[in-house]
């Protein structure tokens, strides 16, 4: 297939290669077996940006937007900036930090203070969610110290990061305000802080600087489109169900180098923020998702990205599947239904599993995560495993 990229620049951002047809849907019959072994390619779920596809283009000199592009056409360009609010889900009972110049209490809609005024000496403070009310404590010495408690909900805020006190003795720095919203932690700043404490968690720093923008327009963009849906008093979470996010403690220079020269900038569609998903590798082939712009398409980078996932094994036995799904029986069959676009036929989209006592029709991703971190994608093959292929795959 020809390549054609475009040059820098707004407008529609056009896919690179010509999409394939629709998914196949025919039945791939697999023998019952005691083990199977598993091959497959790429980590995670393949839908738009393959964050290894991005090195491997900017490894060959491809710029951000055109990456960008490929991996979302028919999109555009645009900005967006304004705070996000971000919900901290190691922080669950109260909200802790340590006392630091300028520090504020601020009770939303309300009042503001300035910390160090009202007790000189504090080296740390509490908010404490009661009912409909926040109980504000201090600590001095080794003791907490009931100052105030007032209706709705309040914030600490500074100027720099804050160190916010975690169960089990652990410790996080967060720009922003650090926001106590029924027995959660929300941290409210702006989206450019963000996705600097988003960025290096997704991918490493010092890979090449357009891989690296290429990620921190995607994260930008992700974040976006959630804090348009969002429908709770948070936008977006921390884990991998979001996006990763390690605040001011993840930052790095040459990420933040990378949110910097991407400044503001995002990808959109029909006028409005895209749902930029991304994920560690596709494998050589994207996968389709619920919007347009998240094609299956073939993907020429990884091949030159040096990604440790092109290829992996893993095993699958018949008693972990039983034992899942014991409606079954004992398993005597698999029928499989790819979605037609690479290696084996593509991706697992679902599966019938037949037994003595029944069948139960089940997604590739069950499958996938059935075999625990060894399942990186639903791109794989099953094959009953000979004595030899166990040997190898425990030496």
């Amino acid at each position: 297939m020809t390549s054609r990229l475009l040059g820098p620049g707004l407008g529609v951002l056009t896919a690179a290669l010509v999409v394939s047809a629709g998914p196949s849907v025919a039945a791939e019959e697999v023998p019952a077996a005691t083990t199977y072994t598993v091959t497959g390619h790429g980590w995670g779920h393949g839908h738009g940006l393959s964050q290894y596809g991005a090195l491997g283009a900017a490894n060959q000199g491809v710029g951000w937007k055109q990456i960008v592009g490929f991996y979302y056409p028919g999109t555009t360009l645009g900005r967006t900036g304004g705070p996000i609010k971000v919900l901290l889900t190691a922080d669950n009972k109260d909200v802790t930090v340590d006392a630091r110049d300028g520090l504020r209490l601020h009770r939303l809609g309300g009042k503001s203070y300035l910390l160090s005024k009202v007790r000189p000496k504090a080296t740390r403070w509490r908010i404490l969610p009661k009912r409909s009310k926040s109980v504000i404590s201090f600590r001095v010495r080794s003791g907490w110290t009931r100052w105030t408690a007032f209706p709705g909900a309040a914030e600490f805020t500074a100027r720099r990061p804050i160190t916010l006190r975690l169960p089990h003795h652990q410790t996080a720095q967060y720009r922003g305000a650090l926001r106590s919203v029924d027995k959660h932690t929300v941290n409210v700043l702006s989206l450019e802080r963000y996705v600097q404490g988003v960025v290096p968690r997704e991918v490493p720093p010092e890979w090449a600087a357009d891989a690296v923008r290429a990620q921190a327009v995607a994260a930008r963009s992700y974040a976006a489109y959630e804090r348009a849906h969002a429908t709770s008093y948070y936008d977006i979470c921390d884990t991998t169900s979001c996006q990763v996010y390690g605040g001011y403690d993840a930052e790095d220079p040459a990420s933040n180098a990378a949110v910097k020269m991407t400044r503001g900038r995002v990808v959109t569609y029909q006028g409005e923020p895209a749902f930029t998903q991304f994920s560690s590798s596709n494998g050589g082939w994207s996968s389709a998702g619920s919007q347009p712009y998240l094609v299956a398409q073939q993907d020429p980078y990884e091949a030159t990205s040096g990604n440790p996932n092109a290829t992996w094994t893993a095993t699958l036995t018949s008693t972990k599947i039983e034992k899942k799904w014991p409606q079954i029986g004992t398993l005597q069959n698999l029928s499989l239904t790819r979605d037609g676009h690479g290696d084996f036929g593509g991706r697992v989209l679902t599966a019938t599993l037949t037994g003595s006592a029944g069948s139960v029709q089940v997604t590739g991703d069950d499958l996938r995560y059935l075999m625990g971190d060894d399942g990186r994608s639903t791109w794989f093959e099953l094959t009953p495993a000979t004595p030899r292929d166990l040997a190898e795959r425990l030496f």
